[in-house]
């Protein structure tokens, strides 16, 4: 099943957080992982403002693939740039839906 990588990042350090995503999206390809979304929230049309912050979307081919390139030294080398970009959330989601 399809699986989707969905951040929610609220911005600290706008140098950063170019400096992170420069070093992580190429990790992504190795692991059959492609970019769908990355963006900055407009507004909130329903529900508590959701704030200034940043979103993205990756799909893998499934959880396995996701789950290895997040675990992957490649990508977790940048640890400590990521927790000082930014404060962020990261959810897994599969398509189908069990």
């Amino acid at each position: 099943m399809t699986a989707f990588f969905v951040s929610r990042i609220k911005v600290k350090d706008p140098a950063k957080m170019q400096d992170y995503a420069a070093a992580t999206g190429p990790t992504i390809a190795g692991h059959k992982g492609a970019l769908v979304l990355r963006g900055r929230a407009v507004q909130t049309l329903i529900g508590e403002d959701a704030g200034l912050h940043m979103t993205s979307v990756v799909q893998f081919p499934d959880i396995e693939a996701l789950t290895a390139w997040f675990n992957s030294p490649e990508y977790q080398q940048h640890a400590g740039l990521r927790d000082e970009a930014g404060d962020m959330q990261f959810v897994v989601y599969q398509d189908p839906s069990a």
